[in-house]
């Protein structure tokens, strides 16, 4: 299993992930976690700034734990079988740990859409 964590600062996790171009990515076996690597993003592949449909770095993640997103990013990143979590916890590491105790505590999807238009 994977797990990103939108942090574009390398230190919290990231509110406004559509523009996020960084994300931890933890491998977990076993409920563990075993590796931990840095995701660095083009600009074009932001969630903003590609299409919903453009193959994506984060397609063969399970999980994404953010610090905010819009409805919009949510059915996108449902729609690649993605489940995204938003929470106020800041600590990337204390995030995933949590989630992978049952802990994590979650908010809803910010009730917004850009109105993005793709083409494709």
């Amino acid at each position: 299993m994977k797990i990103a964590v939108a942090s574009q600062n390398r230190k919290e996790i990231t509110g406004h992930t559509g523009r996020c171009r960084k994300f931890w990515i933890y491998e977990i076996e076993n409920g563990t976690i075993v590796n931990k690597t840095l995701l660095e993003l083009a600009k074009e592949q932001s969630f903003h700034d590609s299409s919903p449909h453009d193959f994506s770095p984060l397609d063969d993640v399970q999980v994404l734990i953010t610090g905010g997103m819009g409805t919009g990013l949510v059915r996108r990143l449902e729609s690649k079988g993605i489940e995204p979590l938003i929470t106020m916890e800041s600590n990337p590491d204390k995030a995933v740990a949590d989630y992978l105790k049952g802990t994590l505590i979650t908010q809803p999807a910010e009730p917004h859409e850009h109105g993005h238009k793709h083409a494709k």
